[in-house]
């Protein structure tokens, strides 16, 4: 690893008794009195007596959210995070049980009394030692495969004698850092296209922001997924498989093993002759439909319906079966997009395979995606369901190998080598062609000044007075209340009072200067200012759950990250996004 100047430590794995760790921590002097019953038991490492209990990068649990790629990924990241404070180590938390690669604390303060006393992750041995190295060395038990490293220097210093500290990670998360520091650091890593993570603990209240200036997820994983059939436009192939089919007269064995997607692709064709040439779209239509399939259930000699789970499928799944194959708008928007237009040598394999899939929907696709190949779990004897799923799997490597042919080309046209985009990453883009995504995130510059800020959006939220923007309009004061006193609000109990008349001002100061005609009641002033900027552990906590969550789907592109503010609150347990 480089040298900066400062010290970049790397620990050596060593064996240090076991310990309960997290014990210590309710003492007289204490801010914040430590609450042991809170933290589960999977979350302590060593506890006497007891074998570690965090899971293995390699388990499962992990590799089923995000797969495979997923977590090669994730193992290949190098995440810095900016203060080992409370929130600061229960990102860490979450990152390194499931294996992140490898993590580097920037810290260059002591562990103090407060520390301990809001922060699991340091003992009372602590106190006076660097916080960076303290909590990098618990940390690391949780999972040996992880490397931890520390720097024991002040972000400001390093912003001041080396900036390019920082283009080393794939990202960086920033936890409780004044707004001036802020700004400079977010400045270099939008100028170095690094993303940020702004991730904040203020008493009660949870902030996040995300910078980042384009991120292009394939994976999106969205909810109520629907499958794709093609039974409204089927291909040649599987219209010559449904054909094979003769429902009529097959025994009594095969027609109740035959899928329920051949069954409905069957009565669709008797509707379209029959009935109508549209696909059923009425709930009328629908009802009329399923009870067409339900007219082709066996009887028996006396007249009774048998029970044949296959057609009663079919009849359940109508509904989804029948949705038009389209291309989704999102889809469109990404076709018209610049970066798909205009492709450069800088163009990512993103925006190449993007341009790719829009020449195969206009040439081979006839007007569609790429088949996703794959069918749901059904009724039907086991040869059925195979060649049925092969029909469909054998469609998907077709459409497959045209998107990579229209991509080799493109790739040629850019002087790129054509293995640059690999057959695990043109087979996954194919599959999830209709759920691409892009997030462009604002800088935190566009949001910080009067003239760009998006007040127009502050404002409409603003319509309910108890909204969580209310709390974005009062952490900003309370930056405003730090830059002219070098403190925040009510930090010493004997100013509180006085205190309250200050970051009123602020706040209507910050108003002012940005054009924001709203009202924020004082009882959110009173409250900021009882807060005196405490971390409690219980909010960090989420936080810090919800920060590594978040910086997980940037590392795997996988899911989508919010789009750009998040704001939490303790008092009414909810939360909001807001895009600022």
């Amino acid at each position: 690893m480089r040298s900066y100047g400062h010290k970049l430590k790397q620990k050596i794995s060593s064996q240090h008794e076991e310990q309960l760790i997290f014990l210590e921590v309710a003492e007289p002097w204490s801010r914040c009195p430590g609450r042991l019953w809170s933290l589960p038991l999977w979350d302590i490492p060593n506890l006497p007596g007891r074998a570690p209990v965090s899971p293995a990068p390699s388990d499962p649990a992990w590799a089923g959210l995000w797969g495979d790629h997923g977590q090669e990924a994730l193992e290949s990241a190098h995440v810095c995070v900016i203060n080992a404070t409370a929130t600061g180590t229960e990102i860490l938390k979450n990152l390194v049980l499931p294996g992140i690669g490898s993590f580097t604390i920037v810290d260059g303060n002591r562990v103090s009394g407060e520390d301990v006393g809001n922060n699991f992750f340091l003992q009372k041995s602590h106190i006076g030692q660097n916080r960076a190295q303290s909590a990098m060395e618990l940390l690391q038990e949780l999972n040996s495969d992880v490397s931890g490293n520390f720097v024991e220097e002040n972000p400001e210093k390093l912003l001041d004698n080396d900036p390019s500290f920082f283009n080393q990670f794939n990202l960086v998360v920033a936890t409780q850092l004044p707004e001036s520091t802020l700004l400079r650091l977010a400045e270099v890593l939008w100028n170095s296209n690094i993303p940020l993570l702004v991730c904040r603990t203020y008493g009660l209240v949870g902030y996040m922001r995300v910078m980042i200036k384009e991120h292009t997820v394939v994976e999106s994983h969205p909810d109520n997924m629907l499958e794709d059939l093609r039974l409204d436009k089927p291909f040649p192939e599987l219209t010559e498989h449904v054909q094979d089919y003769d429902l009529e007269h097959m025994d009594k064995k095969d027609h109740s093993h035959t899928p329920w997607i051949v069954i409905v692709a069957k009565y669709l064709t008797k509707w379209f002759n029959e009935k109508s040439e549209q696909l059923p779209k009425s709930y009328k239509e629908k009802e009329a439909f399923k009870e067409l399939i339900r007219q082709g259930i066996l009887k028996n000699e006396n007249g009774t319906p048998e029970d044949e789970e296959n057609f009663e499928e079919a009849i359940k799944n109508v509904n989804t079966a029948l949705n038009c194959t389209e291309i989704p708008r999102g889809i469109e928007e990404l076709f018209n997009d610049d970066c798909c237009l205009k492709l450069t040598e800088q163009s990512s394999s993103f925006w190449i395979l993007v341009r790719a899939l829009k020449e195969f929907v206009a040439n081979e696709g006839q007007g569609s995606l790429p088949v996703r190949g794959t069918i749901p779990d059904m009724m039907a004897d086991s040869s059925k369901f195979i060649k049925l799923q092969n029909v469909y799997r054998e469609k998907a490597k077709k459409d497959i190998a045209a998107v990579g042919n229209h991509a080799a080309k493109l790739l040629q046209s850019l002087g790129k080598a054509p293995e640059s985009i690999s057959e695990r990453e043109l087979k996954l883009f194919c599959s999830n062609a209709a759920f691409l995504r892009v997030v462009r995130c604002r800088s935190l510059a566009e949001e910080h000044s009067p003239s760009s800020c998006s007040k127009d959006a502050i404002i409409s939220h603003m319509d309910n007075p108890d909204s969580e923007i209310v709390l974005y309009l009062m952490l900003r004061a309370v930056n405003r209340f730090y830059k002219q006193h070098g403190r925040y609000p009510g930090v010493y109990n004997y100013q509180v009072e006085d205190d309250i008349g200050k970051l009123k001002s602020c706040l209507n100061g910050f108003l002012q200067e940005y054009g924001l005609s709203v009202v924020v009641k004082d009882d959110y002033v009173h409250e900021f200012c009882r807060y005196g900027a405490a971390e409690p552990h219980a909010v960090a906590a989420f936080m810090g759950g919800a920060a590594a969550q978040e910086v997980i789907k940037v590392i795997t592109g996988q899911f989508v990250i919010f789009n750009n503010t998040f704001i939490y609150s303790g008092m009414s347990q909810t939360s909001a996004t807001f895009q600022l």
